[in-house]
């Protein structure tokens, strides 16, 4: 509900701050007072038109603030959550809206800078104006299937709809983006068997690039090699004397001094390990020469082989396990191709079994929507005969629409639902929008609101001007059905003219309109018990008020 609402330099207010509770609140005083002001005022709160017009004379600024405290299950409190302006927990949003000459106006909501969108998005959800305004969220037809579902108790039947709806369509993107990967795999297919039988055909294995690198190096430089390993193996081991045969000599000699001197025994252990590996070299010398070969053909096709691991590198990746992966995936994909038709078969199966299902769904809500409408017309001509409006008729149009395939089908259904209004006899019922009386537009708004109070979670309601032209016994049939509102999760605020109307009011606000240094200023007052009686009366009875039309007065607070 809303708690507080601050209005500074705002058309003819200087500065003005209220407090609320829930309930119903009512403001009176005479025309041109500056009631209205404050509607404009909170309408400015929920994405309403700004004008530097709206700017009192003379100020640069003008700023209108108001906290709301919500309930965490509200659906304004979820989009609250969605755009980060309301942490889990919290229960109290405050918005302020500044309106500037230069015509930078900002808005903040609980302290933070947000979008104009996020204020139009709280529209029908966290306040509804009813009168002379053009946003009221019954005006909109989405709002009408929502509001019959909710009075006809429909929402598990349609919960259950839009549950089959969403498999259907997450079946169906399924099966598009099947047939899309198949598609683009048919049109690639003998690229990818030329790819699966040049990559295979080449019998690539991984680090096979690095050995044959290292075969042409020994084939290419072989004989050199040869002549190296000759060097160094004979002297070392086939010549003789060979070097070999003259450091072993020395073994006996260290064998014997070592035996006199301790002092020698780890010289001749390094010495006999120096020949041990003197020894291991010359037989892998002689190993390595002999594995040696000259063959000029092998070198060739050595060269051969590694020029077509190039080439496919080059042709398909940046390694030669690149290459392998490609032909693997490759193989992959035409795997897939030869099985995507079975599995697009029975895809498309499923989409179509999800599709009856759906449209079974929808058919089903259809008609329990089409016998909830005829109730809900019954219930809300009954309750506009209550508000003096005899010749009302209400027709809602459930409109199931439909093409070759059945019924249209949508994310709530295959309907389309508009409230029709006629108040006149002998005139078919029109929509909505087209009702030319405020009055009549108000107390339409009202009898809906009456009948679907239990349904309708916007908490805060306005309603502007809602006595124009009723008067007498209906006023206080307004009244009754405005307080029963308030009694629904709705706090209720109405502007009036009718004393009847502000009767029934738990609190009662006087604006007026008086000079303050030298200019016009409106003044909002909460009205005490005995403030209540003296505006209730001269309501009644206007500029004169006698003791019979204040004990009226009297006697009607007290009746509430």
């Amino acid at each position: 509900m809303l708690t507080e609402l601050r209005i500074r330099n705002f058309a003819i207010i200087d500065a003005i701050e209220l407090e609320f509770a829930d309930g119903f609140t009512v403001f009176t005083g005479e025309t041109g007072a500056g009631k209205s002001i404050l509607v404009d005022a909170v309408d400015l709160l929920v994405g309403g038109r700004a004008s530097a017009d709206l700017i009192r004379s003379g100020a640069e600024e003008a700023e209108v603030s108001g906290v709301f405290s919500l309930k965490e299950e509200r659906p304004v409190a979820q989009v609250l959550h969605e755009q980060d302006l309301l942490e889990r927990g919290e229960t109290e949003v405050i918005l302020r809206r500044i309106l500037s000459r230069a015509g930078r106006h900002r808005i903040h909501v609980n302290g933070r800078p947000a979008p104009l969108g996020v204020l139009q998005a709280l529209r029908g959800l966290l306040v509804d104006i009813h009168g002379q305004h053009d946003h009221q969220s019954l005006f909109r037809p989405t709002v009408h299937l929502d509001l019959l579902d909710e009075f006809g108790g429909l929402a598990d039947a349609r919960a259950a709809y839009e549950t089959a709806f969403a498999q259907w369509r997450e079946l169906e993107t399924r099966l598009s983006e099947r047939r899309d990967m198949l598609a683009e795999r048919r049109a690639r297919e003998d690229l990818l068997r030329y790819q699966v039988e040049e990559i295979t055909s080449a019998n690539l294995q991984p680090g096979a690039d690095r050995e044959l690198e290292r075969e042409k190096l020994l084939r290419s430089q072989g004989r050199r090699l040869a002549e190296l390993v000759q060097a160094t193996y004979g002297p070392l081991y086939e010549e003789d004397p060979s070097l070999l045969q003259g450091v072993g000599s020395l073994t006996g000699p260290l064998k014997e001094l070592a035996a006199i001197d301790a002092e020698l025994v780890e010289d001749r252990d390094r010495f006999a390990e120096a020949l041990a590996q003197l020894t291991d070299l010359a037989q892998r010398l002689r190993a390595y020469r002999d594995r040696l070969e000259f063959d000029p053909d092998k070198l060739e096709k050595v060269e051969e082989r590694l020029d077509l691991i190039r080439r496919l590198v080059k042709k398909y990746g940046g390694s030669l396990e690149e290459v392998v992966r490609r032909g693997e995936r490759a193989q992959l994909e035409l795997r897939e191709l030869e099985t995507g038709e079975a599995d697009l078969k029975e895809l498309s199966s499923r989409v179509a079994d999800a599709h009856e299902k759906v449209a079974k769904l929808a058919q089903t809500l259809s008609r329990k929507r089409t016998k909830t409408a005829s109730d809900l017309e019954k219930r809300l001509e009954r309750e506009l005969k209550d508000l003096r409006m005899d010749h009302a008729r209400v027709r809602i149009a459930v409109e199931q629409g439909s093409d070759s395939d059945g019924p249209t089908l949508t994310p709530t259904g295959s309907d389309r639902v508009e409230f029709l209004f006629s108040s006149n006899l002998g005139e078919s019922p029109q929509p909505l929008t087209r009702i030319a009386s405020g009055g009549e537009l108000s107390r339409v708004m009202l009898a809906m609101k009456t009948v679907l109070a239990e349904q309708d979670r916007v908490p805060v309601l306005v309603f502007d001007e809602v006595d124009a032209g009723i008067g007498g016994a209906v006023s206080e049939v307004v009244g009754k059905r405005l307080r029963h509102l308030s009694q629904h999760g709705h706090q209720v605020f109405c502007i009036t003219h009718l004393a009847p109307i502000a009767a029934q009011a738990q609190r009662h606000f006087a604006v007026t309109k008086v000079a303050k240094d030298g200019r016009t200023v409106t003044q909002v007052a909460l009205l005490d018990k005995a403030g209540r009686v003296e505006e209730v009366a001269r309501m009644l009875g206007g500029e004169k008020i006698t003791p019979t039309i204040r004990s009226t007065a009297a006697e009607m607070l007290k009746q509430k």
